[in-house]
């Protein structure tokens, strides 16, 4: 098991794919070997994003999406043939990246998180942790992301404290546990493919 603790200083910003915002990459991880880290080389990528206005998501032809809610409320994601509703925090809606979605805000500003995937490069999975207790991890990369202050866990037998806007990342060459000790937080599971 590897763990590291990322700072919120330390994270980069980059443009939305369409250019109509800027999220913040907390973690990411591309192709080896790709000439350049960009969308066409992402393997994953875990980002949060501030949601200010309505407008259409960025079109990821080969992503796989999921997305959160972790400050505000009220965002519901509009599609050709469906809705899904973000209106309560801390709720993951699933999605594909080549779906036609429009963002409506229904009580203002939005503080989301995304988790996003190569199709086929990878299983993701994006989890409110609200209520102490164990819960299983598979072998992976793990990101336990301090979204609303604080939060603390226990790993292994040993407990890590997480400051507000930090992640812990775990890395996991076979199975553990994870126990929420205080605090909420987002848990953010990927495992790549082969």
């Amino acid at each position: 098991m590897k763990t590291t603790l990322l700072k919120s200083e330390d994270y980069t910003r980059s443009p939305w794919k369409n250019g109509g915002g800027i999220f913040t990459d907390i973690a990411d991880a591309h192709r080896p070997g790709a000439p350049a880290k960009d969308w066409d080389s992402l393997l994953w990528r875990f980002a949060s994003t501030p949601i200010v206005t309505p407008g259409p998501f960025s079109y990821m032809p080969g992503i796989d999406r999921l997305q959160m809610v972790v400050g505000g409320r009220g965002l519901v994601l509009t599609a050709p043939t469906q809705e899904f509703d973000e209106r309560e925090p801390f709720t993951t809606v699933r999605f594909t990246g080549e779906l036609e979605i429009v963002t409506e805000l229904e009580a203002g500003p939005v503080e989301v998180v995304n988790l996003m995937a190569r199709r086929g490069a990878a299983e993701i999975e994006l989890l409110a942790l609200g209520e102490p207790g164990d819960r299983r991890l598979a072998a992976g990369t793990h990101l336990v992301y301090a979204a609303r202050g604080n939060c603390s866990i226990r790993l292994g037998g040993a407990d890590y404290a997480i400051p507000d806007g930090g992640t812990l990342k775990v890395e996991l060459t076979e199975a553990s546990k994870l126990a929420l000790v205080s605090g909420p937080a987002v848990l953010a599971s990927i495992r790549l493919a082969g």
